[in-house]
């Protein structure tokens, strides 16, 4: 168990680190090299421009602005100068929530904290029950000020009943407040946007197939007959997967051509050329931008051939569509009403916005999805289980006293002071850390197989999944492994009747290995966050050895977003550990609140500097952040019910069984009040907002507007007469009035770019790259990484076929873009 003097090396080896971190951060950040990785978002929106083009040779890569070392820590205030609601202009809803979640840290646990270490440490240490067990049980100095110091049937249990009450009630108070003020901003936010596809469209799954009929007949018969008034036009789903492979493919082909050209055009005297054989080791030699033509020229046959077989296969085309209505009223009563009298066909819901479809989960047939989530169900139950070894692992390095009674032959290795206090103090939670490292990204992967539709709905999945995970393994799992390693000798050589009094006693002793895994993880881990060491290493690899164009440089640069799968349930696991310990061991409590400050002001700084959020939910993550904390405080409640049982405190006992009740009553009342804000549209808001739009924009053709919204990205890449093979009405004549494009709505997080000055960013000075102006008609469905990016020149009538792939951060979205010389469209 580690000692005082161990948390004392941890807390040094984890303070050194995370300052070793900030100090290289804020050192790196600075160079004109690494400006690219510290300040892509500000690229990203055009208000930022690379300072590589001034001064010498060595000023490209080196700052030589020597002032601008002395302050280097100028960007701690620079974090904390945006508003909340110049974060939302400027990273979306989503980001503004997810900060908010720190500061709801922070005003619950602040009070908290203050008053379990005046009121609660005093009363824990006044007793002396440790010091007559300690024959029997591992116990030091820092578990005094623990519950497990107070004698059996004592009535200062009463102090610990009364604190817990006084929390429970703090903590529902400040989450009714957050519930009230989030459920208003998503609503005045949703409110506050322009028209756009998703607010008009519904996705419609498990169509029937009927004799004679097609599914996209069979969608617009239906529709027309049961939303006469309202229905629109519609996009059949098609199972195009592997004709986006092939895409992939001609890519890569046309990235080689791309570079071999601008390679020929720096030397024109000198034509590159390549070995035709396997990988390019050997073959006849060959004219590099010739070869790859013919290439392309082959895999364009392939597509086209490929296209038909999409369009022509009824195979091919999935029992689903995008449904599109002319008025947002219309399609909030499709999507929250059942459509026919058998509720397995015909079901609606919101379609999610273009950018956060999961296309390839689409081709998925409905009837699948249930067997899917069964396999996956029990897949995630066995790998729970499975990940316990590992965690039993960790838990017999934290407690090395309990195994040396067991096995005293380690106990010259062990006594070792620095080894020891390596051992306990940080080696158990670093390799926990570990341990939890890849598992997100085997979750996500499982989310997919279970067939969801948006990349949003896919991470809340995985962050649930994930939260379980963290529950059972890294909580109970810490919990009930280290209490049997811990106790080992006093398990085995005790009366079985003992075991209950010795496990509530040494639960609250646990806490000595989340602090060390709060500082691992929660201070070290989140000032190596800020420093982006990975995205550094592998930006610059990618700069050296696969750049070769500035489409490859733009995917190098991409950021990603915040990692809402795998931060959102570490940040629950936290307030579970700070609600669990508040009145077993308070001692816990410091450790958090500087969690949730310092990973505050990180997270602020790479939201508004870094991360590049790629879809909206407008906080839909929000209710399960709501319902886990409620969690927590319910296993809170029934962990101290267990410890006064174990503690014989018949008397004050009793008083805590009101408790959960009166938690679970103002769940479900906050659940009623607040949480169809997140589920549904409401009829009021969605007529009033219909009514603004007519009178501003009475003119407006909505069919036009919609009509390829939900377009599937394999037809962005085909002339306009043959979009008419999957209802797409492109005819001018229907178009009475399109709107102009400063008029032209748009996304919640596409604001008007700030100016350079708005940009934070080093004192060297930096010059503008001038680029050329150029209208695109532009639909942007997804993140700059893996998309399926098809581009349409009007004016040259040339096709061009691109996917851009980030393997390490993004998953499969998909990006199409149609350029036009004419106008400028964004969606």
């Amino acid at each position: 168990m580690a000692s005082l003097e161990d948390i004392g090396v941890s807390a040094l080896i984890n303070i050194i680190g995370a300052f070793t971190f900030l100090l290289a951060f804020a050192l790196l950040r600075i160079q004109p090299i690494n400006d690219r990785v510290y300040f892509p978002k500000w690229y990203i929106n055009g208000a930022r421009s690379s300072p590589r083009h001034a001064g010498n040779f060595v000023g490209k890569f080196v700052n030589l602005n020597f002032a601008t070392y002395f302050t280097f820590l100028n960007w701690m205030p620079q974090a904390m100068k945006m508003k909340e609601h110049e974060i939302i202009a400027h990273a979306g809803l989503d980001s503004a929530v997810f900060l908010r979640i720190y500061i709801l840290g922070l005003k619950i646990f602040g009070p908290v904290t203050l008053v379990a270490l005046l009121f609660l440490v005093p009363v824990n240490v006044s007793d002396g029950t440790l010091f007559l067990l300690r024959k029997d049980l591992v116990v030091n100095d820092i578990d005094k000020l623990s519950i497990s110091n107070v004698q059996p049937k004592s009535l200062k249990f009463f102090a610990h009943i009364s604190m817990m009450y006084t929390f429970t009630f703090w903590i529902c108070y400040m989450l009714y407040k957050e519930y009230d003020v989030v459920a208003s901003m998503r609503l005045k936010f949703m409110a506050s946007k322009h028209r756009r596809a998703e607010q008009y469209t519904v996705l419609a799954r498990n169509v029937p197939r009927l004799s004679g009929h097609s599914v996209s007949e069979s969608v617009d018969n239906f529709f027309k007959k049961n939303h006469p008034d309202h229905y629109l036009c519609h996009q059949v789903v098609y199972d195009a997967n592997k004709f986006a492979r092939l895409v992939r493919r001609r890519h890569r082909l046309q990235n080689w051509l791309d570079y071999n050209q601008l390679k020929f055009e720096r030397h024109p005297e000198k034509r590159p050329t390549l070995n035709a054989g396997f990988l390019g080791l050997w073959g006849k030699k060959v004219d590099s931008i010739d070869y790859y033509r013919h290439r392309i020229q082959e895999f364009d046959k392939k597509l086209s051939m490929e296209r038909q077989k999409v369009l022509k296969d009824a195979k091919c085309i999935m029992p689903a569509a995008f449904v599109s209505f002319n008025s947002r009223w219309g399609a909030a009563v499709c999507a929250q009403t059942h459509q026919s009298k058998n509720p397995t066909l015909w079901l609606t819901k919101w379609a999610p916005e273009p950018r956060d479809v999961y296309w390839k989960n689409l081709a998925i047939p409905f009837v699948s999805l249930s067997i899917r989530k069964l396999v996956i169900s029990i897949s995630v139950f066995a790998l729970v289980f499975f990940y316990m070894i590992p965690i039993a692992f960790v838990q017999s390095l934290a407690n090395l006293d309990g195994l040396e009674k067991v096995a005293p032959f380690l106990r010259p290795v062990i006594e070792l002071k620095f080894i020891k206090s390596f051992l306990q103090g940080f080696l158990p939670g670093f390799a926990l850390k570990f341990f939890m490292y890849i598992l997100p990204t085997v979750l996500m992967v499982m989310s997919k197989i279970e067939g969801h539709v948006a990349f949003s709905v896919l991470e809340r999945r995985t962050a649930a999944k994930y939260y379980y995970f963290m529950l059972v393994n890294v909580f109970l799992g810490s919990i009930v492994t280290g209490t049997a390693f811990e106790q080992l000798h006093s398990f085995l050589h005790q009366s079985p009747t003992q075991i209950p009094r010795t496990i509530g006693v040494s639960i609250p002793m646990k806490a000595t290995f989340f602090i060390t895994y709060i500082m691992v993880d929660g201070w070290a881990g989140i000032a190596a966050e800020i420093l982006r060491l990975k995205p550094l290493v592998i930006f610059h690899l990618k700069n050296m050895f696969i750049v070769k164009t500035d489409r490859d440089r733009e995917k190098a640069m991409d950021p990603g977003g915040v990692d809402f799968p795998e931060t959102i349930p570490s940040l629950q696991l936290y307030f579970l550990m700070g609600i669990v310990y508040a009145v077993v061991t308070p001692i816990l409590l410091p450790f958090i609140l500087i969690f949730f400050a310092f990973a505050y002001f990180v997270y602020r700084h790479q939201i508004i500097n870094v991360y590049n959020q790629q879809y909206e939910s407008a906080a839909a993550f929000w209710p399960h952040v709501h319902s886990r904390i409620i969690a927590s405080l319910l296993i809170s409640q029934l962990l101290l019910l267990g410890l006064l049982s174990t503690k014989k405190a018949a008397n004050s006992t009793p008083l805590l069984v009101a408790l959960p009740i009166l938690t679970l009553t103002f769940h479900k009342y906050c659940k009623n009040r607040f949480e169809p804000a997140f589920r549904e549209y409401p009829l009021e808001e969605a007529m009033e907002k219909d009514t603004q739009d007519k009178a501003s924009e009475s003119e407006i053709n909505l069919k036009s507007y919609l009509s390829d919204a939900y377009l599937h990205p394999i037809f962005r890449s085909f002339e306009e007469v043959e979009l008419a093979e999957v209802r797409v009405d492109k005819n001018p004549d229907n178009i009475l009035s399109r709107p102009e494009p400063e008029t032209e709505p748009q996304t919640e997080t596409e604001t008007e770019p700030a100016s350079p000055s708005h940009s934070p960013s080093p004192s060297h000075h930096l010059h503008e790259e001038h680029e050329e102006s150029v209208t695109v008609q532009h639909y942007e469905v997804g993140p700059p990484a893996n998309v399926y990016h098809y581009g349409y020149e009007h004016h040259e009538n040339i096709f061009h076929y691109s996917i851009d792939r980030n393997h390490e951060t993004q998953h499969d979205v998909q990006d199409y873009v149609v350029e036009s010389p004419h106008s400028y469209y964004r969606y």
